[in-house]
């Protein structure tokens, strides 16, 4: 049987078919067609040269359309290995910040391999462990988080900092171009990054309104946890359609 492509291998040889001509001028020119033949019962000769002229602005306004399309689609094919491989970094870099710094994770590699080697050895073993996390519900997800120091202004710029890098991404000049499948789960991980660092300081408040600390540090505990089941799926999801790589070592 055929090994079923990715998200991303797919994408790569979809065709841009989206017409640059608002929907107001296609309306408006289907409206002067159905005038014009209107026309035809009061004045046939006028109405025959309106036809005429109407389906020349039309044939033009057709080809104009096609050289677009075929514009933005060689525009696509130069630039669409870059942006793929910019999401793919990013999501490889917040892959390695969720397993360190949520879970403290550690691989385990041999001295002896060359550098290479290394690189993809701890790229499989984060890739189980992450497999692994996604496996855990929201509970078990709070007993690892409350067995390692999460909550902190380090780590609260650093999860807002991978927030903006995505919002970056769905925000520049090429994103109109993106799938909608890709763009709806780089959404999703935007916000699931930006409800995490929102726990993070929902548990901050729990060193500064004193009468209620326990209250915000399980909010913060809970939310954190609730946010994490989200972008671990998310993350997986990713890397599964094929973005996730690491850095290109020459």
């Amino acid at each position: 049987m055929a090994k079923e492509k990715s998200l991303k291998e797919k994408l790569e040889k979809k065709m841009l078919t989206k017409s640059d001509i608002p929907i107001i001028v296609l309306l408006t020119v289907l409206f002067s067609f159905f005038v014009i033949w209107r026309l035809r019962v009061y004045s046939p000769d006028l109405s025959l040269n309106l036809f005429s002229e109407l389906i020349g602005v039309a044939f033009t306004l057709f080809i104009i359309d096609t050289l677009l399309v075929r514009s933005k689609n060689k525009l696509w094919k130069l630039v669409h290995k870059d942006i793929d491989y910019l999401i793919s970094r990013n999501v490889n870099r917040l892959r390695d910040g969720i397993a360190t710094r949520v879970f403290k994770f550690e691989p385990d590699l041999d001295s002896q391999v060359s550098f290479n080697e290394k690189i993809e050895a701890l790229s499989k073993e984060r890739a189980d462990f992450l497999a692994e996390m996604d496996e855990l519900d929201k509970d078990e997800l709070i007993i690892k988080i409350k067995e390692n120091d999460f909550f902190n202004q380090e780590n609260y710029d650093y999860f807002d900092e991978k927030a903006e890098d995505f919002w970056e991404i769905l925000n520049m000049k090429y994103s109109e171009y993106l799938a909608p499948e890709l763009v709806s789960e780089l959404i999703e991980l935007h916000t699931g990054l930006k409800d995490l660092c929102s726990a993070i300081r929902q548990h901050a408040k729990s060193d500064i309104l004193k009468e209620n600390k326990d209250y915000y540090r399980s909010l913060g505990v809970e939310s954190a946890a609730q946010s994490l089941v989200v972008i671990i799926e998310n993350l997986n999801q990713l890397k599964a359609a094929g973005y996730s790589e690491n850095a290109k070592v020459s």
